[in-house]
């Protein structure tokens, strides 16, 4: 027998292995399709929209159900009922990463969003910590945001009417948000560097939600001898740590502790304190992946509602001129300041709206369990992975009257004034929701009604709006051009 048909028997026996350790049934588990040896359910899945499928699933299985990811059983959660009673009421078994092949290749345990016990209790206090001492939820970042958005308003005058692809430009703005807190810098829009950096992050985030990415996550040893998209997603996570490295190794040799102006500087100094931590949790690996994960976090799912809503204004004109109407009302023409939102209910209604429209994580991020569980009358084992379905709350018929469509008045009462809705979650919930929903939302407001003050925005003559998301993992819009017209 030579050495390739032995590997590929040794391959084919794990795989065996593992399909019937894997998709042998625990007693009383979550209810599901029955998988195919091997691939199990995949086949019948919508691999690049599989929130669609679970959709179409919890209509004959329920709220709690389970597929098989190829060899690997996963439950999904639906509904915000559902989903509160798991990750709010149960949050200590429910608030795990499972093990992601695509994501542990180069994260590891490190970072915040995919590292689970100690470091990511260390790394998500820090990181709490540190956005408050660095502006998060203050003044000195709203001056921030409302700087980077007269520059954005600049931007799209010098357009001067024309129609422009408006990704880069709103993806420079938010991410220089997060930069400012990262790095205390920000980059011109055409700036090469950022350039790179958007590039990057945008082709990762894109190819995150490929078909063939969630195949490397079930079949890893098979995929890693495959060529395809996998690599250049790895081949753009080596060229940001570069980056990353060489950013914090220069600002290594100009630290000052009695004077930190960063979340690096505040990273560095922690390594310095020589306490056992410092060795332990501050350590370079985890400072690379979580700037990784910060800006990238950071600037994707913000810019994104953004785009959404600019969208969604050239599609709902009537809705465009009531924001417009409230904007020369309350604001005028005064920089708009975050004590303006309490006095623009219809505006806070509509950015609620394209925040729960956009659906920007329908699958949200992966949750695992971290002890055996029984939950709802089913046992789920220690290790099992969890989709809490975003999508599923977002457009949850007993808490959204029009779920599928773009209806500000979800949040709105009779009188016009703006209510929240608790099953509003597009941050997620419980210990696993978003560090940085407080910037998101300054953000948010901020922008939007910063440019909806300048400029009334128009689709391009003859040009076909698209509401259907893009391929990627989170949902953008289709890409499309903008004429951005200022008012007088």
């Amino acid at each position: 027998m030579d050495l390739v048909t032995l590997l590929l028997s040794v391959i084919v026996i794990l795989f065996l292995a593992n399909a019937i350790k894997n998709q042998g049934n625990s007693k009383n588990f979550p209810p599901g399709p029955k998988p195919l040896p091997i691939i199990g359910n995949v086949l019948m899945m919508d691999m690049s929209k599989p929130y669609k499928t679970f959709m179409e699933l919890s209509k004959t299985y329920g709220p709690v159900f389970s597929v098989h990811m190829g060899t690997i059983k996963t439950v999904v959660l639906c509904g915000y009922d559902t989903v509160k009673d798991a990750l709010i009421n149960h949050a200590d078994v429910f608030s795990d990463r499972p093990h992601a092949p695509v994501i542990a290749k180069y994260s590891g345990n490190n970072g915040v969003i995919f590292s689970n016990g100690d470091n990511w209790k260390v790394m998500r206090r820090f990181t709490l910590s540190t956005l408050r001492d660095y502006g998060m939820g203050k003044r000195t970042i709203e001056d921030k945001i409302t700087e980077e958005a007269k520059c954005l308003v600049k931007k799209l005058k010098s357009y001067e009417g024309k129609p422009f692809d408006n990704l880069t430009s709103i993806n420079a703005a938010v991410a220089n948000i997060i930069v400012a807190i990262l790095l205390s810098h920000r980059f011109d829009y055409e700036d090469p560097t950022i350039l790179k950096l958007l590039a990057i992050v945008n082709s990762n985030v894109r190819l995150l939600g490929s078909p063939w990415i969630r195949l490397y996550n079930s079949f890893p040893l098979l995929m890693d001898w495959l060529p395809g998209p996998h690599r250049t997603m790895f081949g753009n996570i080596r060229e940001f740590k570069k980056f990353v490295i060489a950013t914090f190794t220069k600002q290594k040799k100009e630290l000052d502790v009695n004077d930190q102006r960063n979340l690096i500087d505040a990273f560095l100094a922690k390594q310095q304190e020589g306490k056992p931590e410092s060795t332990e949790y501050y350590h370079n690996e985890n400072l690379t992946v979580l700037v990784g994960n910060l800006f990238s976090a950071g600037m994707e799912t913000t810019s994104t509602s953004l785009r959404w809503g600019l969208l969604l204004m050239i599609k709902y004109p009537e809705i465009q001129q009531k924001v417009h109407d409230e904007i020369d009302r309350v604001i005028g023409s005064a920089q708009p300041q975050m004590e303006h939102r309490k006095q623009m209910p219809y505006t806070d209604a509509v950015i609620h709206e394209i925040q729960r429209f956009g659906d920007i994580a329908p699958n949200s991020v992966p949750h695992a369990t971290s002890e055996d569980v029984t939950f709802r009358g089913y046992f789920i084992p220690k290790g099992t992975i969890l989709i809490p379905l975003l999508h599923s709350i977002l457009r949850d018929k007993a808490y959204f009257e029009k779920p599928d469509e773009f209806y500000p008045e979800h949040f709105l009462d009779s009188k016009g004034n703006f209510q929240k809705n608790e099953a509003f979650v597009p941050f997620s919930i419980g210990k696993r929701s978003c560090a940085g929903e407080t910037l998101a939302k300054m953000e948010l407001f901020l922008f939007f009604t910063t440019l909806l003050q300048n400029f009334t925005f128009h689709p391009v003559p003859g040009a076909k709006l698209d509401l259907t998301p893009a391929l990627g993992s989170t949902n953008s819009p289709q890409p499309f051009e903008i004429c951005a017209i200022p008012r007088t």
